[in-house]
């Protein structure tokens, strides 16, 4: 790294400081008022005006949310990517800004990763004014994370990776402290899908089950028996991981139901493990109810491959980390059995994601992601907004 870029480095830390308030009040006012994905009208609107007032042109993508923004100018550029969209759970913590909206809330931190990119956008569009940006870097506010396959291939097919040589971004990690950023090379997340099973009857009185066919007993042996089939079937270092969600038939105790269904995630370390998975459940769906005399519909919805992070571009970011943090905020992670739609991008360009900590400080244990408690630190907007733009000046 040159002199100059050495200077510009050590200047991102005082332009950070001058937003971090706006970033904040970003983060509170999307945080009061979350959407589900393809729905982020109106946190799509509030992105957009921040980077109009800084002077910039967003354009909306052609789903109706999400944006992307490039900031300088180069024939190439790096990518720096947030999502937008919230989780249908409900915030269950006690903050003047907790969610307005039932049932919904942003429970995986897509609000921090959203403002942290704000505040990146808005350092970075000062910079350019001041001519000291001298490369393109490119935004990207992606709606539909949490919506499997993920909004990241509606960016795609819109031309959003378009000359982008490197994409990096963030993911909040409650088991991280605020302050520590965790990287890893190679694989980050798992493969993951969406199962859904419904099954069928002729319905029936509780006290013949011998006259109809009894669907609540076959659909609970749906559940209990397909995870333990499947992992006969599948290779057992392949990490697999079949969890159901979501149970739902019947509305009476005397009444056996006509329709039933279920509902979760296939989840594997690996991808050929993962795709003969896939191929195997309908299968094993219709053997293990087939004594019951149901009917057996399941659909597998391809979720998205595993987050495999490129070895140069955790190097950039391991660089950022040292050089605005120290390097004693660098962690070691492992990979997770979570699935993440950035995995989307790393299949067209070489990129990678950092966990960014945000377990408040003083605190031993935090709220997990996808759960009401969560309630992630601050102080993680401004550190995440340190990394974004460090990394965008360094590659």
């Amino acid at each position: 790294m040159g002199n100059s870029r050495h200077l510009l480095l050590s200047d991102v830390a005082a332009r950070v400081e001058e937003v971090r308030e706006q970033s904040i009040a970003v983060r509170r006012d999307l945080h009061a008022h979350p959407e589900l994905g393809w729905h982020e009208v109106r946190t799509t609107e509030v992105i957009r005006q921040q980077l109009v007032d800084a002077g910039l042109s967003p354009q909306v993508l052609p789903t109706g949310t999400g944006l992307i923004c490039d900031i300088g100018s180069g024939d190439s550029c790096v990518a720096l990517r947030a999502d937008i969209d919230a989780l249908p759970v409900p915030d269950g913590v006690a903050n003047p800004w907790r969610s307005t909206i039932d049932g919904v809330a942003h429970a995986c931190g897509h609000d921090i990763h959203t403002s942290a990119l704000v505040g990146a956008a808005l350092v970075l569009a000062g910079m350019a004014r001041d001519g000291l940006l001298d490369r393109r870097v490119r935004l990207i506010f992606q709606p539909a994370e949490e919506v499997m396959p993920g909004g990241a291939l509606g960016v795609i097919a819109a031309g959003g990776l378009d000359g982008v040589r490197r994409i990096f971004g963030l993911h909040c990690d409650p088991r991280l402290q605020v302050g520590q950023v965790g990287l890893r090379v190679g694989a980050l997340t798992a493969a993951a899908d969406r199962i859904l099973v419904r099954l069928t009857g002729p319905g029936g009185h509780t006290s013949r089950p011998h006259l109809t066919a009894d669907l609540v007993y076959a659909l609970a042996t749906l559940v209990t028996e397909l995870p333990a089939a499947l992992s006969r079937r599948v290779d057992p270092r392949a990490g697999m991981s079949m969890v159901w969600g979501r149970i739902t038939s019947g509305s009476a105790a005397n009444a056996i139901p006509a329709r039933g269904e279920a509902e979760g995630t296939l989840r594997c370390l690996d991808v050929s493990a993962w795709r003969l998975a896939a191929e195997l459940i309908p299968g094993l769906a219709e053997q293990l109810v087939a004594p019951y005399g149901v009917q057996v519909d399941t659909e597998v919805t391809h979720g998205v491959p595993p987050v495999m992070n490129d070895p140069a571009a955790i190097e950039v970011f391991r660089t950022a980390v040292e050089q605005t943090m120290g390097s004693d905020a660098l962690a070691q992670t492992d990979q997770s059995l979570g699935g993440e739609d950035f995995a989307w991008y790393l299949e067209h360009v070489p990129g990678a994601m950092a966990r960014l900590g945000v377990r408040p400080l003083g605190e031993d244990r935090a709220a997990d992601l996808h759960t009401p408690g969560f309630d992630p630190s601050e102080d993680a907007i401004t550190l995440g907004t340190k990394i974004l733009v460090s990394s965008a000046l360094l590659d």
